[in-house]
């Protein structure tokens, strides 16, 4: 695997590769303000669940670094707040800046918090290599995985969460391949996750999101793997806009369905997916330049229930079937 890192910590200061320049450029963003991070996560400089939150972890320390003793507490309050605003869906933001806020603990010490920032980081690297370990026996010779979006190393700190069992399963010399929906309107799929897999040597398909019913209808899909940005309480998924389709896909031809879910990612304060905020995005990722005049729906992600999930694939091992009783034994 050789996918650059999504996020840097380097002599002090926040590097973020900017995503949306993939896959033509690989460019950097200095992050310099916390108005820099802010924008940066808004506008997917930085995007998936983990690597947001590991982001933000850093930003928001960045943010305290000349900030007097006197004004720590109210500014680290204030600063966590516009942060956790910045993307409202994905668990694990609020998760890494509500971290680093307990961290604090009522001093004024901008390296606690640092360090706090790169404990969640380190933690997140052996997250995504335990991952890989629980669900890389699923991966056998020959198997046809369907995966969406990014979940690759491109999300989080190495390795991903969806693409875990995979870079693990290649470095092993198992033969298999990925076919990659592009993953509407912005892509992530096509760009990144095509473009990683790609560079790692591992057989990789790109194919448009509406014909991945095709591929099942011909029996060409032996599983759908799959990242998420917050399981709730009842394993409901919440995940990008599209995932729904492949798991209604999945119970209809008879596929197993599996989620990778980090121990970071499981919300067990939300009860259920209809109860998550569901980020709306700007009608110009939808028409381009090519405006009709149409209302235009642009959701973010959708919601998987738990009833259409196989297994969650955790740090902490598989998790079939998932309900709230298992749920709170796995996570707790």
């Amino acid at each position: 695997m050789n996918a650059p890192a999504a996020v840097r910590w380097e002599n002090d200061r926040l590097l973020l590769l900017d995503q949306r320049a993939l896959p033509g450029e690989m460019i950097y963003l200095s992050i310099d303000s916390l108005d820099a991070a802010i924008d940066a996560i808004r506008t997917l400089a930085v995007r998936g669940a983990p690597a947001i939150g590991i982001a933000a972890a850093y930003a928001l320390a960045c943010s305290m670094r000349d900030v007097e003793g006197g004004k720590f507490a109210d500014t680290l309050a204030a600063n966590a707040t516009r942060l956790r605003d910045a993307r409202p869906t994905a668990v694990n933001l609020a998760w890494a800046v509500d971290r680093l806020v307990s961290a604090a603990n009522g001093t004024a010490d901008y390296a606690v918090l640092v360090s706090e920032a790169a404990r969640i980081h380190a933690e997140d690297r052996r997250i995504c290599r335990a991952i890989g370990e629980s669900g890389r026996h699923l991966i056998t010779p020959g198997c046809r995985i369907l995966t969406h979006c990014n979940a690759g190393a491109l999300a989080v700190s190495e390795l991903g969460t969806a693409t875990a069992p995979m870079y693990l399963s290649h470095e092993a010399g198992v033969p298999f391949s990925v076919y990659a929906d592009e993953t509407r309107p912005l892509l992530q799929g096509a760009r990144l996750t095509a473009w990683e897999l790609s560079r790692a040597g591992i057989d990789v398909t790109l194919l448009c999101d509406n014909a991945a019913a095709s591929l099942f209808a011909a029996g060409r899909i032996d599983l759908v793997l799959v990242g998420t940005d917050r399981v709730t309480a009842n394993g409901d998924v919440v995940n990008k806009i599209g995932t729904l389709n492949l798991a209604v896909l999945c119970r209809h031809y008879g596929v197993p369905f599996y989620v990778a879910c980090p121990s970071s990612t499981f919300d067990a304060g939300t009860a259920t997916g209809s109860d998550v905020m569901i980020e709306q995005r700007a009608p110009i990722e939808v028409t381009g330049p090519n405006a009709t005049g149409a209302a235009v729906y642009n959701p973010a992600f959708d919601v998987t229930p738990a009833g259409l999930v196989s297994a969650l694939i955790t740090d902490r091992g598989m998790l079939p079937s998932p309900d709230r009783e298992k749920l709170a034994e796995h996570f707790s």
